[in-house]
């Protein structure tokens, strides 16, 4: 039976950068959902009700910043988020956007007892059990599980995954991703215990060349290396690697989806938040994709489009609008609709609407990154960081069952 409930309340679960950044993005002016955020500190709150009022309200016109705030002023609770998701009823959704190592359990918990829809920040899980769990509930009790896989929205890649398909087998995928060093300050409560550079940037273009891949190459094998020293220096826990690079085997697949013996290919990925100060760019990004009749390079640090502002010593700045637009429209409203980083967000949203009017929830594995689209980014992450604790090659299995695990 279809869910009464069309437009879901949402429920955001952490009250970091992205959460707070995403508040603007999911106003609506008609019918408006109740919106909801649940962090671990309550005082925390009236902090960012003040930023949102000062940088979002003040900035674009018409713009509803309120929110029910979990837990209430003077509480701290790391479990607050059973206490917003019960507020909830089935047809509603939450975002997960917290530490990668909590993802699981609250995902886990907003679906078994609430029967909500989940936007999971990527990596969804840390380990490919968890990630196959999710996935088994998700159908278990008929439930959008998507992972924010936005990159797949930005139109430029969304045009290489097209092309990509004419190029024959994989050959070779070189990918690089990199956060200047100032980025360790902002993580160092969490980078190098909690988790990895790899997990936090490589799961942008694992899922990627995944995406460009699809049906056509798995992954066999994945070998891992690290450099380290920059992140120790800057007061991180002993050990937190400072890039990341993982050498994923694959084998390309034949018209019976089974592995072909004379046709592999090689990715290698690579990540950073050691990257110099002053490079113009928040996030440097490439990849380089080369097919047996082919090949694709996409630069998305530089898009030919700089600022450089004379006053504030920022020096030259290569703009992404592509992301998101932050200039309000000529009549002062929010403007970034058509970016990728909101539409994400929005084709989520819409689409849960979508399901509790009645549409089937497996349509959507074929056309976004739901929870059962994604696990072998998953597995690849996963057996990277085996790889670099055990310090030997983890290679992939699927089960007749279509189960995945790594040895």
């Amino acid at each position: 039976m279809p869910n009464e409930k069309k437009q879901p309340n949402v429920l955001m679960v952490g009250t970091g950068e992205y959460t707070t950044g995403f508040v603007g993005g999911a106003q609506s002016t008609s019918d408006k959902s109740n919106l909801s955020m649940v962090g671990t500190n309550g005082d925390k709150h009236v902090q960012i009700r003040h930023h949102f009022e000062q940088n979002i309200a003040g900035k674009y016109r018409d713009m509803d910043v309120s929110y029910n705030a979990f837990p209430p002023a003077g509480h701290k609770d790391a479990e607050a988020y059973k206490l917003a998701i019960d507020a909830l009823s089935p047809g509603d959704a939450i975002t997960i956007f917290t530490p990668d190592s909590t993802h699981f359990d609250i995902a886990k918990y907003a679906i078994t007892t609430k029967k909500l829809h989940v936007l999971v920040t990527k990596p969804a899980t840390q380990r490919l059990e968890h990630h196959q769990e999710l996935a088994s509930l998700a159908k278990e009790h008929g439930v959008l599980c998507m992972v924010e896989h936005h990159k797949r929205w930005d139109p430029v890649y969304a045009d290489a995954k097209d092309k990509c398909n004419g190029l024959g087998d994989l050959q070779f995928f070189s990918a690089y991703m990199s956060q200047p060093k100032t980025q360790l300050k902002t993580f160092k409560s969490w980078a190098g215990v909690d988790s990895d550079i790899s997990y936090y940037l490589n799961s942008h273009h694992v899922d990627i060349l995944l995406w460009f891949t699809k049906a056509r190459a798995l992954p066999v094998r994945v070998t891992a290396s690290a450099s380290r020293g920059v992140a120790t220096d800057a007061g991180c826990a002993d050990g937190t690697e400072d890039t990341i690079t993982l050498l994923v085997d694959f084998g390309n697949l034949d018209a019976q989806d089974e592995l072909r013996a004379d046709s592999r290919g090689t990715a290698v990925f690579t990540a950073s938040w050691a990257a110099p100060k002053g490079a113009g760019v928040h996030s440097e990004q490439n990849f380089h994709y080369i097919g047996q009749r082919g090949e694709i390079k996409v630069d998305q640090a530089h898009r030919g489009y700089s600022v450089l502002p004379e006053d504030d010593g920022t020096g030259t700045q290569y703009v992404n609008p592509f992301y998101m637009k932050y200039s309000p429209d000529a009549e002062g409203h929010f403007d970034g609709q058509n970016g990728y980083g909101y539409r994400s967000i929005a084709d989520f949203c819409r689409a849960c609407s979508s399901i509790n009017q009645g549409r089937s929830v497996s349509q959507y594995d074929h056309i976004m990154p739901t929870i059962h689209d994604t696990v072998l980014t998953t597995a690849i992450l996963d057996a990277g960081r085996r790889s670099l604790d055990e310090r030997r090659p983890v290679e992939l299995h699927r089960d007749d069952s279509g189960v995945w695990s790594l040895h």
